[in-house]
């Protein structure tokens, strides 16, 4: 070898060794001597491989890793110099089988050949990659993602402290380069290798290892994974499997705690990065803030906010220092409830007087406050029907323009009071918090039309006032004044208001549906409704289709003749599709004895219309509603306490202590409050105009 020319030297290194037909079965045999010697060249050289023979000789290095001979791999890897690829892939089958000697040796030779730097790159890598097109593992799978699918902790720590990770895959709608080129490679792969990377990412191993805080990382890439199911419907089973694996793995968390300590450190303490995320908000004295426990409201960890854990804690604040509330008879609640309903009066002056007595103290119990603003929002509605009764009454006086304005406007110091309340909601949780729920865009839209009701009542009372101060304008001072209803425009202000009123007054009762979750089956009633009325309007869509397909259809057929006084308009056509499918409508209206043909031809639609609308879609949607209600059924114990929750957590708020309509005087605290802010800001003028 010392007599070796540079040319000799240079032919010997780059001479290739090609693969012993024997080594598959000596490695099969635990043969380490035989393959050593199938692997020596006399020279002391380790070969560079065959290309052509590289599936070979990875089949022989999986092998040896596969049947657990490290003799015989130790004999490869001494004996043959394999690329990053082979050992990339040996190090997957390393990990699919739990040897982490084996991988720690593997990681060791990625580092001599400085192959590693590609592996903790984008998962995306290997889809370009054909020489792993044919390998066992899904495209994506790099050995964390694969180590973490399993849950093998030993094997994820030792990858991550050698600088492995799991990027972030990119959005779906990204067009970065590397995407894009992606997709135009192989879509397929390109979506398994995202599927993959996810598996990884939800794992117990990577959330408890790689994340400082594993509660939090498991609610964030829930929610991302939930957002992902809408994205993608194609893999929508498997993104919806991966969070509720995420939440599992919370609830796990929670259910290590041994006392109450623990539980209080993990449901209160919060990141300052995460305080961002909440509601900028605060509780009652004395009671904690929920940090995390809110965060997981938002983040609709239903499983985690059921957890027996922390309904005992939202329990015990519900109740506050009541003595025998809870797991008391529905007898005592009841007249403890109808006692605040008559008192809800009195109560509200001793607290505006005294807010630091017993009493006052008593009234800021999140259980105390919510009876209370139940008794006013009933009150409410006791108005309504006396003020619906009352205009019953006094038909004649309320049918002209003679009415009373004050009459029937009682119900304006509620809507008033419940419009500052909204405001202050506003202030509280910030707009984009607000308009989140739809229970406050609807108060809205119902509290905007008894402002508009009230507001076109207040406008014809003002026109007919200044519009008879004027001589030149008798004929407008008469109509806004003594003309009877039936002479009335059709956009008549008054018209209007009437309508807006009735709506809106049937609308006010949808909101008892709001307390409603407090009691355990009538909470889990109105989360099933909700549903099915979603059901609905996704099925009114489909109805609206075929609908209007067979309106026009008849409607075209009986256009041409004047013999059916109930077809051959839109208006009538419609209302007669529309009551046959409550069978409400007379089936004779199709007939037209002197025209056989069209005759015959709207007899077929209207009996196609029967057998599609009648029989087919409104069984279908009674189906719908009946699978929807099973569903809420199944899991009716975490969808309630999951409501309810809500309803607690909105309870423990700072303020609005009084109710509706009381919030509208200012308390002596408030006004304290006004004051010293008035004071604050003259000062601040002052110093600010002596500098």
């Amino acid at each position: 070898m010392d007599n070796t020319t540079p040319d000799q030297w240079q032919a010997i290194v780059n001479k290739k060794l090609h693969f012993p037909p024997e080594l598959i079965a000596a490695i099969q045999e635990d043969n380490a001597l035989l393959v050593g010697s199938l692997l020596s060249t006399g020279d002391g050289i380790i070969r560079q491989l065959d290309e052509s023979e590289d599936r070979l000789w990875r089949e022989a290095l999986n092998l040896s890793i596969r049947m657990g001979n490290e003799d015989t791999f130790s004999a490869l890897m001494l004996g043959v110099k394999f690329d990053f690829r082979q050992i990339y892939e040996a190090l997957l089958v390393a990990v699919d089988t739990n040897q982490p000697r084996v991988v720690k040796r593997l990681l060791d030779r990625l580092d001599q050949e400085k192959g590693n730097k590609m592996d903790v790159r984008s998962f995306s890598m290997a889809i370009f990659d054909h020489s792993i097109d044919d390998s066992q593992f899904a495209p994506g799978v790099t050995p964390l993602t694969l180590a973490c699918q399993k849950d093998l902790y030993d094997i994820v720590t030792m990858l991550t402290k050698k600088g492995h990770a799991i990027p972030l895959p990119h959005s779906i709608s990204c067009t970065c380069l590397e995407c894009r080129n992606g997709r135009q490679y192989d879509l397929l792969k390109f979506s398994l290798s995202r599927i993959n990377t996810y598996r990884g990412m939800a794992s117990r191993a990577y959330l408890s290892i790689t994340t400082e805080d594993a509660m939090l990382s498991a609610f964030r890439l829930s929610r991302e994974l939930r957002k992902l199911s809408k994205k993608e419907p194609e893999f929508k089973p498997q993104y919806l499997s991966l969070e509720e694996l995420c939440q599992e793995f919370a609830v796990e968390m929670l259910a290590m705690c041994r006392n109450q300590s623990e539980v209080t450190t993990v449901l209160n303490i919060c990141d300052d990065d995460n305080e961002d995320e909440l509601d900028e908000q605060t509780f009652e004295e004395g009671i904690p803030t929920l940090s995390r426990l809110r965060l997981a409201v938002n983040y609709n960890q239903k499983l985690f906010v059921s957890h027996p854990i922390c309904q005992q804690v939202l329990s015990s604040i519900w109740c506050g220092n009541i003595p025998g509330w809870r797991g008391s008879k529905t007898v005592w609640k009841l007249t403890v409830s109808l006692g605040i309903f008559f008192t809800m009066p009195l109560l509200c002056m001793i607290y505006w007087v005294a807010p630091k007595s017993k009493i006052g103290k008593t009234l800021k119990i999140p259980v105390i406050k919510f009876l209370l603003h139940s008794a006013s929002y009933l009150w409410f509605i006791i108005t309504l029907l006396a003020e619906s009764i009352f205009m019953e009454m006094y038909r004649d006086e309320f049918a002209s323009r003679q009415q009373n304005i004050l009459y029937n406007s009682l119900h304006m110091i509620w809507v008033v009071g419940f419009f500052w309340s909204e405001c202050k909601n506003v202030w509280a949780e910030g707009l984009r918090g607000y308009i989140v729920d739809w229970s406050n865009i609807l108060d809205m839209i119902v509290l905007s039309m008894y402002l508009a009701s009230f507001g076109l009542r207040v406008l014809i009372m003002a026109i007919g006032h200044f519009v008879c101060q004027d001589q030149n304008l008798v004929e407008k001072c008469a109509y806004f004044t003594q003309t009877l209803r039936d002479e009335w425009w059709q956009e008549d202000p008054q018209l209007i208001s009437e309508i807006l009123f009735a709506v809106t007054s049937m609308l006010s009762f949808t909101r008892l549906a709001y307390i409603l979750p407090a009691h355990e089956s009538l909470g889990t009633l109105q989360i099933s409704i909700g549903i099915m009325i979603d059901d609905m309007m996704r099925f009114m869509f489909l109805l609206m289709i075929i609908g209007t397909a067979f309106l026009c259809g008849l409607n075209n057929i009986y256009v041409p003749y004047a013999t059916s006084p109930h077809l051959g308009r839109f208006n009538e056509t419609f209302s007669f599709l529309f009551w046959t499918m409550f069978g409400a409508s007379n089936q004779g209206y199709v007939d037209m004895p002197d025209f056989v043909l069209a005759q015959f031809v709207g007899r077929v639609l209207y009996g196609v219309f029967t057998l599609v609308i009648v029989i087919i879609l409104l069984n279908m949607l009674i189906a719908m509603i009946t699978n929807s209600f099973q569903k809420i059924e199944d899991d009716a114990d975490v969808e309630w306490k999951f409501a309810r929750s809500k309803l607690y957590l909105s309870y423990f708020r700072e303020g609005s202590t009084i109710p509706v309509p009381f919030n509208l005087v200012p308390s002596p605290k408030a006004l304290q409050g006004w004051t010293e802010c008035h004071i604050a800001c003259r000062w601040s003028r002052r110093w600010y105009s002596a500098t």
